[in-house]
């Protein structure tokens, strides 16, 4: 039989954690100089070549630090000793996606914010894998 306290429990966490993944991609939005939704939205047009692809590399790029950011999410929940602690390793790694995506953007050869909307979707993709290592590691290290 299922307790109250576990579903309160989840229901606070599910608070939290929702709101936290939300706030994520606001930041992630707001901290690049292009529009991700406006690159999103005009994906639609399948006749223009170039927009779809700066969507999809858009997609990758947005999809990566969401999962990023999920999988250091759902190890805080794991890890943490309380909701605010919790909030804390969410911030922070939604902070942590930021930075290394800049590093990123600093340390190769190309534009990352110019070249995916222009729809370099391996640029895309590389992205994502990145976000994805990132929440990886980061959601191991919360554990210690």
């Amino acid at each position: 039989m299922m307790e109250w306290g576990n579903i309160v429990n989840f229901l606070l966490y599910a608070v939290i954690t929702l709101p936290l993944i939300g706030l994520g991609i606001v930041f992630f939005i707001w901290t690049t100089p292009y529009s991700e939704l406006k690159l999103i939205r005009a994906g639609s047009e399948v006749e223009d070549k170039q927009k779809v692809a700066a969507a999809k590399a858009t997609v990758y790029d947005l999809g990566g630090k969401m999962i990023g950011q999920a999988l250091v999410l759902a190890s805080a929940v794991y890890h943490s000793v309380g909701l605010l602690d919790l909030v804390v390793w969410g911030l922070l790694g939604i902070a942590f996606q930021v930075i290394v995506f800049y590093l990123f953007e600093w340390i190769t050869p190309f534009k990352v914010v110019e070249e995916i909307p222009r729809g370099n979707v391996s640029v895309g993709m590389f992205s994502f894998f990145l976000s994805l290592t990132t929440g990886i590691l980061m959601a191991s290290l919360i554990s210690y």
